[in-house]
């Protein structure tokens, strides 16, 4: 009877009604994550001009965001499928539109570094949702592969949008306004939400463990942390004690969730080779990838001299060959294998950053948009399907803690990158020799240079311009550099880790 019944209820399952009205409203919360996150780096030199940061703080600005919303997104992942994946998503839209109204109206770096924490406090409820409603709204594995790459597909197209409509504010607004831009998305996104998702919990959730939040907040937070300092400053005493303490709330952490009947986070889950090899592929691509990311406005503008519009739309290769690649990377995969879209698309990533540690002042822009749409196609190829492979491997009761072990995976790699890499940058750059009279404030950063330039002598300005931005371009190639030898390695991992594993052909 059983039998009989199951191929009419699967069915039912599978083509569930306006679930890709649904997925369209999914989307726009990626959109508004994306656009964000892409906007920052070009608002940069303005923010850096009118709130005059340290070189620290700058770095502040950027990575904070990631340390905040990696300690968050596995509590956040594990409230949403306890309280509801909806209802968090809806929550957490809402908030992240009212607290970009904070940021665009900054008037310190302090205050800047707070509401970009504050932002990541919202930013955590929205990705895991998003990732876990297409898991429960798509249950034919071939449609989640297709759902997956729209996703994903979306995600890329909001750093092509980001820069573009954020370059032309800045040309024509003040630098806050680039983070206005999400209060209509958020609008359109909680107003059409309410009336088109469908809620989806764990049925038989257990209590959310509020120890298990501290502990994952502060070990992720003070490893982080401490990374970031150690590459910055070199080794100290504070930074090692707070990178030994948030090691030891991490090991809490996992012993915790291994004696909890309903943990925040399933450890088990680490023991499917696909699973962890998908999480591994993410982090270090990201790792790999985020110096070059954070500073390519920089070195576009400030280097090259475009305004900031021309700099958005240089870095358009990179978002449409990541959705060309999204749209099909669930299709190559079935046809060749897990292991070979995903490897081939970091190796692919790995060569062209290698590619550009060639970059000059003058580099001409084939070398660099050739390189950009590679890295795209390759990202975008392998964040799919590493993505898929993630939801696949859990039942979908445990959707939102999966999505979230991917997204933490994601924005621990960031977070790493930029601090890491960042630091190689920021590094090479403040040893650069200017002429007598260059002001410390220009070794801080690229913006503080353009900056001291102005009230200096000409023919000194020109000098320490020249210097700075060939020290500054330096740094860029040898973060280009480092992050190609992560690539690859990333890539030699995720063709033994994925081994065997397939996508699911559907029912």
């Amino acid at each position: 009877m059983t039998s009989t019944l199951q191929p009419a209820t699967t069915t039912e399952a599978v083509k569930r009604p306006g679930r890709w009205l649904a997925l369209s409203v999914l989307v726009l919360a990626v959109l508004l994550v994306a656009v964000d996150a892409t906007v920052l780096g070009l608002a940069t030199p303005y923010i850096s001009e009118d709130l005059d940061p340290s070189g620290t703080q700058l770095l502040w600005i950027g990575d904070v965001y990631s340390f905040v919303i990696a300690g968050l997104l596995v509590s956040m992942g594990s409230l949403g499928d306890r309280i509801g994946r909806k209802k968090i998503l809806l929550v957490g839209a809402t908030a992240f539109g009212a607290i970009s109204v904070l940021n665009a109206y900054a008037t310190s770096p302090e205050m800047m570094i707070v509401a970009r924490a504050l932002l990541g406090v919202a930013g955590a409820t929205l990705m895991p949702a998003t990732l876990a409603l297409i898991r429960n709204l798509f249950h034919d594995p071939r449609e989640r592969s297709l759902a997956v790459g729209i996703w994903g597909a979306t995600a890329s197209a909001g750093t092509a949008v980001g820069p573009i409509v954020g370059g032309f504010l800045l040309e024509h607004f003040w630098w806050g306004s680039v983070f206005l831009i999400n209060l209509p998305v958020m609008a359109v996104l909680v107003v059409v939400g309410i009336r088109l998702l469908p809620e989806s919990r764990n049925p038989n959730p257990g209590p959310w463990d509020l120890r298990s939040v501290l502990l994952s907040l502060v070990g992720m937070v003070g490893v982080v942390y401490a990374v970031k300092e150690i590459a910055t400053h070199g080794v100290s005493w504070e930074p090692l004690a707070v990178g030994l303490l948030g090691a030891l709330a991490l090991y809490g952490f996992v012993r915790r969730q291994l004696t909890l009947p309903e943990p925040l986070l399933d450890m088990r889950l680490f023991r499917n080779r696909g699973f962890s090899g998908a999480v591994l592929a993410d982090l270090l691509t990201i790792l790999g990838l985020s110096g070059l990311v954070f500073f390519l406005s920089q070195y576009l503008q400030l280097v090259q001299g475009r305004g900031p519009l021309e700099a958005g739309l240089a870095e358009l290769p990179a978002a449409v060959g990541a959705v060309a690649a999204g749209l099909v990377a669930g299709r190559a995969a079935r046809r060749y294998s897990v292991r070979a879209v995903v490897s081939g698309g970091l190796a692919a990533v790995g060569l062209s950053l290698a590619a550009l540690t060639v970059l000059g002042q003058s580099t001409g822009y084939a070398v660099l948009g050739t390189a950009l749409l590679v890295v795209g196609i390759g990202a975008g190829f392998s964040f799919t399907v590493t993505a898929d492979v993630i939801l696949s491997s859990v039942p979908k009761e445990h959707a939102g803690s999966a999505s979230a072990v991917s997204e933490t995976a994601y924005e621990l790699g960031a977070a790493l990158g930029i601090a890491v890499l960042g630091s190689i940058v920021t590094g090479v750059y403040s040893n650069f020799t200017g002429p007598a009279g260059t002001p410390d404030s220009a070794h801080e950063s690229l913006g503080g240079a353009v900056e001291s330039a102005a009230s200096m002598p000409p023919a000194a300005a020109q000098t320490m311009l020249d210097a700075a931005r060939e020290s500054f371009v330096n740094g860029l190639t040898l973060a280009a550099g480092a992050g190609a030898a992560v690539l690859l390695l990333a890539a030699v991992a995720a063709w033994f880790m994925l081994k065997n594993e397939r996508l699911e052909t559907g029912h």
